[in-house]
């Protein structure tokens, strides 16, 4: 009998689990595969007031808009992709499409991330992803420690810029993102405005 060997590529692996693992969110980063549980109600709720007040704050007139889990391209592997909770993109995002619904990170302003079981990712390997991406504005909702965490300033290795938000503090997101956006740092931690 003849057997045929087929050699799975990262990629293939990788759609294979969406495919098996409906709801959880997979990603390459940094020629691993990451696979994210499905989110909860408060992180839902963080995404949705984030949503609200990037439209209160005149996204669309600005030719930005806010989309929560589009696919961001990533320089550090040949299939290396993440797919961050929420973005701030160019309106004219389509027009860089690279492959499999991702999106090259020169349409990115910002990336933000909402903690959950597999924190340390979004603490660590994506600082770094997104840093070497030069997304300019990543923001982290450390719902584990208690507090918004925002990098800017890529240089392509590291983002130069950071701070830290406590609850009870306005997070002020840098302009280079395209509008003015201030929020509560409970709101972002607690998904409740």
């Amino acid at each position: 009998m003849a057997v045929m060997e087929h050699e799975m590529t990262l990629a293939d692996a990788a759609e294979r689990l969406w495919d098996v693992l409906p709801g959880h969110r997979v990603e390459i980063l940094n020629g691993s595969i990451v696979v994210t549980p499905p989110a909860d109600g408060p992180h839902q709720e963080t995404l949705t007031e984030l949503i609200v007040a990037c439209h209160e704050a005149g996204g669309k007139q600005a030719g930005l808009k806010c989309l929560p889990g589009v696919g961001l391209w990533l320089p550090t592997g040949r299939d290396d992709y993440a797919i961050p909770d929420f973005a701030l993109l160019d309106a004219d995002y389509r027009d860089a499409l690279v492959e499999k619904d991702c999106y090259a990170p020169h349409v990115f302003r910002m990336v933000l991330e909402v903690t959950s079981s597999n924190w340390a990712n979004d603490l660590v390997t994506k600082v770094e992803t997104y840093a070497e991406a030069r997304v300019p504005v990543y923001v982290v909702v450390d719902r584990k420690h208690g507090h918004v965490l925002v990098l800017s300033d890529p240089d392509g290795k590291e983002y130069r810029t950071s701070s830290k938000c406590p609850r009870g503090a306005k997070v002020r997101l840098p302009k280079s993102i395209g509008i003015e956006l201030e929020l509560d740092a409970d709101t972002l931690l607690d998904g409740e405005a």
